[in-house]
């Protein structure tokens, strides 16, 4: 096992490429099962999910070669059958479950695990794909579907479940005439996931927004051409906050400031400039961080995979932040561990008050989840002093290359053995990588 070691203190400048989307790649490389044939996928991150998805096509008959664009080849659905073993370490797995069902008539899915940021149940994913026509049993830990008339409906969605969205969308494309979803997710990975099964021969009105219209057709045929992913903004996102925790000056490249309206907006309410273009976004800092108030909503709204790292830049403002999170029951679990660095923040339910400006310093802490990971992060390049982040299983989950990207704008950064305990060694391995790249002019 390894941990990350931080020296704080350093601000970040430089220049930072984002990487594809996670959350848009996992369901992508999922929905080529409803086209048989090789599919040819661009932009898709180097992470311990997108392995995972690959190696769970594999194992229901897909195989896959990666070689700057991932190449999938869905002519053959060997089994339908999604095993514990995978679908507990990452819980978008579950999104095999409509595709398989319109395939081949029959899935079995172990019920979902993944980051432990409280109660996401499957519910809407049933009930809309229940609509269509598909019967479900659970025994033993798994879901069993079946279906042998899959027949367009009218679904609501009682929340705006991304998901269980795409669940639906993917069965519904191939679905015996018309689908309507109301209430539908409009989170960019969505309309990423719509436009990639148009390119399929996919007929899907309202890309975009909360309604959207399938016509379904009796056939997908994989695209012609090579199908880009779209950037991560939560990646994105996250960088930026580091920048700004930092006073640094980053500019990202390869990013699509439309889809991150509401996280730039909060990052100019604390006091950062930010500069953009078509494809970069450029954020300084260089006076005292304000407070803020965060409440996560649903796409176009401020996105709960951001709030961790907002709360941590919080705890450099000067003032009072609150943060209110509405989306998961449990995603403070970052918090106890910015009070072992020094931290003032309380929360009640889904209320956080944040009282910022204490002098934060290096500790040792451990990550919960995939997002709460970069937020103790951003508090170790901040913060005076030695971070060791533990339980970074979490981030190769979701950051591609994350220490080589902080280490090109000037973090002192690196990966060691969790075995590693003498405060000297620690900063040894930082010192036995050498310095950290040059920072260049953003």
């Amino acid at each position: 096992m390894e941990k990350l070691v931080v020296e704080g203190g350093r601000p970040l400048i430089g220049s930072i490429p984002v990487s594809g989307a996670k959350n848009a790649a996992l369901p992508i490389l999922i929905a080529t099962l409803v086209a048989p044939g090789e599919h040819r996928l661009g932009n898709i991150p180097d992470l311990a999910d997108t392995s995972s998805t690959l190696s769970l096509l594999g194992r229901i008959g897909c195989p896959s070669l990666v070689n700057g664009v991932v190449r999938i080849d869905t002519s053959r659905v060997a089994f339908s059958e999604a095993p514990y073993d995978v679908v507990r370490k990452m819980r978008a797995s579950v999104l095999v479950l409509g595709p398989l069902l319109a395939r081949t008539g029959e899935a079995k899915v172990s019920l979902p695990g993944g980051c432990a940021i409280g109660t996401r149940p499957i519910d809407q994913h049933l009930k809309g794909l229940e609509a269509l026509g598909c019967r479900f049993e659970l025994s033993g830990g798994y879901i069993h579907g079946t279906v042998h008339d899959l027949r367009g409906a009218d679904i609501h969605l009682d929340m705006p479940t991304v998901t269980g969205t795409e669940n639906i969308v993917m069965a519904a494309v191939l679905a015996r005439g018309t689908t309507r979803i109301t209430n539908a997710a409009r989170e960019p990975e969505v309309s990423d996931l719509c436009d990639f099964l148009v390119t399929l021969g996919a007929k899907i009105e309202g890309i975009g927004t909360s309604t959207l219209i399938i016509e379904g057709v009796p056939r997908l045929t994989p695209a012609s051409r090579p199908y880009r992913i779209v950037p991560d903004r939560i990646e994105a996102g996250t960088y930026l906050c580091a920048a700004a925790a930092t006073g640094g000056d980053v500019t990202l490249t390869g990013v699509d400031p439309k889809l991150m309206e509401a996280t730039l907006a909060k990052l100019v309410e604390a006091g950062c400039d930010v500069r953009t273009t078509e494809d970069t976004i450029r954020l300084t800092r260089s006076r005292q961080l304000l407070p803020i108030k965060v409440r996560t909503e649903p796409f176009p709204g401020f996105p709960t995979d951001m709030q961790a790292q907002l709360m941590t830049l919080a705890c450099f403002s000067k003032g009072t932040s609150t943060f209110e999170e509405t989306i998961f029951e449990n995603r403070y679990m970052h918090a106890a561990e910015l009070l072992r660095m020094g931290a003032d923040i309380q929360h009640a339910g889904r209320v956080a008050t944040v009282r910022g400006n204490p002098p934060l310093k290096g500790a040792a802490v451990m990550a919960s989840d995939l997002r709460a990971s970069a937020a103790l992060v951003i508090a170790g390049l901040a913060a005076e002093g030695i971070t060791e982040v533990l339980r970074i299983y979490h981030l190769d989950r979701g950051y591609e290359n994350l220490v080589g990207k902080l280490r090109a704008v000037g973090a002192r950064i690196a990966r060691v053995s969790d075995t590693v305990q003498d405060p000297a060694k620690l900063k040894a391995a930082l010192d036995d990588l050498g310095p950290s790249v040059a920072p260049a002019e953003a």
